[in-house]
């Protein structure tokens, strides 16, 4: 190495340095505002999570207690996330708040640097790539779903960063498969991946996926076994423990259709049919996305599909906006890709879903009805929005840039 190219490094070093003390200094005011909240409305997930470890620790039912008044949230996730969170309980709530939060943005961080690879790494970018990444870091934190993760003490973007890991790493040092079966066995939802392994025909990582989420699924059976009845068995098919479901958090395809208040049965029918040719519609953007080695699209459109076809979908389960912002920016030598993009993380960093709340309670009449359903409906709107716009648009664009 050349005594330029170590300056080089050098300075890059430094770079990459003052880029996490400026990316810590733009989270800090969102960060400072949601651990300073009072303390029954502070990282309300986070106290769930140590809660359930908590319970294991104690040798009580995991699936029957409920946070203190007034959140009263029960434990909704599967038995082995109660064994991992073991970890947080024997922390102190403080020191917890803090690991996970940090957790968050390395999560986060983590999402970033794999999905905006191509700009990350452009020739003409690439001595500006700590600048670049510092920005895109700061652009993403405002974003709703994740202003959600820090404010809820939320596990949603470390998933995502599994997923995104397994699926974009060039050569990856753990087997491929194994953090999407991590994923999937800690919350449900990642489990769309395994149809995207199996309609792309990635065999060896389709099994050693499912092998990884088989295996830590069967674990509490072993270790905890009461547990692993209770949730498989009872809590799991409860889906009123995760929350309201006609509740405008409630983003997904089934959520939207509630909020209509139509007989469950036309309901249910509607839903089964929509989720249907959505998945369809979305699979296939994914399989053609793979085919043309474009990973991140593949991702950005698999992970749409598992907030729109999941019974419930919160807004902060909305952190796939992340992937879908990097597969629509590319490798940012289009402009119109980058207005595209720009007009995205605009419409995901205000709180459209709330509007339409107001608008409702405005009661104008021939207005607050109809519109104001739509715009509450927005952000899952917007995910119906965004996977025509990566199976539909983006190739069109590519060949016309």
């Amino acid at each position: 190495m050349t005594s330029g190219e170590v300056r080089v490094r050098r300075r890059q070093w430094w770079a990459w340095v003052i880029a996490a003390l400026l990316v810590a200094a733009a989270a800090a005011p969102l960060v400072y505002e949601w651990l300073t909240n009072p303390d029954d409305q502070r990282l309300v997930d986070l106290d769930v999570y140590r809660t359930g470890g908590q319970m294991l620790l104690d040798g009580r039912p995991v699936y029957d207690y409920f946070t203190p008044a007034p959140q009263l949230l029960p434990f909704t996730y599967p038995p082995v996330a109660a064994m991992l969170a073991v970890g947080l309980a024997g922390m102190s709530w403080e020191t917890a708040q803090w690991v996970w939060t940090a957790g968050i943005f390395v999560a986060l961080a983590v999402t970033v640097g794999f999905s905006f690879r191509p700009l990350l790494v452009r020739e003409s970018l690439r001595k500006y790539a700590p600048w670049v990444f510092a920005l895109l870091m700061v652009l993403c934190t405002y974003l709703m779903p994740i202003r959600d993760q820090v404010r809820f003490g939320q596990v949603d973007i470390l998933l995502v960063a599994l997923c995104v890991a397994d699926c974009v790493a060039r050569r990856p040092w753990w087997p491929r498969g194994f953090l999407i079966g991590l994923a999937t066995a800690v919350k449900l939802t990642p489990g769309v991946f395994l149809i995207y392994l199996l309609i792309t025909k990635q065999w060896r990582t389709f099994f050693m996926a499912s092998f990884a989420a088989a295996v830590l699924t069967l674990l509490p059976f072993a270790v905890i076994p009461q547990d692993a009845a209770d949730f498989w068995f009872s809590a799991l098919l409860d889906p009123e423990r995760l929350g309201a479901n006609a509740a405008t958090t409630n983003q997904s395809i089934r959520g939207m259709l509630i909020r209509l208040y139509w007989p469950d049965a036309l309901t249910s029918v509607l839903w089964l049919a929509i989720v249907a040719a959505v998945g369809w519609y979305g699979f296939r953007g994914a399989r053609d996305a793979y085919r043309n080695d474009d990973h991140v699209t593949a991702v950005a459109l698999v992970g749409l599909m598992a907030v729109l076809l999941s019974p419930v979908a919160w807004i902060h389960h909305l952190a796939w906006v992340v992937v879908v912002l990097a597969a629509i920016a590319g490798d940012g030598r289009d402009p119109v890709r980058l207005r595209v993009a720009a007009g995205v993380w605009l419409y995901y960093v205000v709180p459209v879903p709330w509007w339409g709340v107001s608008l409702k309670a405005a009661d104008i009449p021939g207005v607050s009805v109809v519109l104001g359903k739509i715009v509450q409906n927005g952000f899952g709107l917007g995910a119906l929005a965004l996977v025509w716009l990566l199976v539909h648009w983006l190739p069109k664009r590519r060949q016309l840039a």
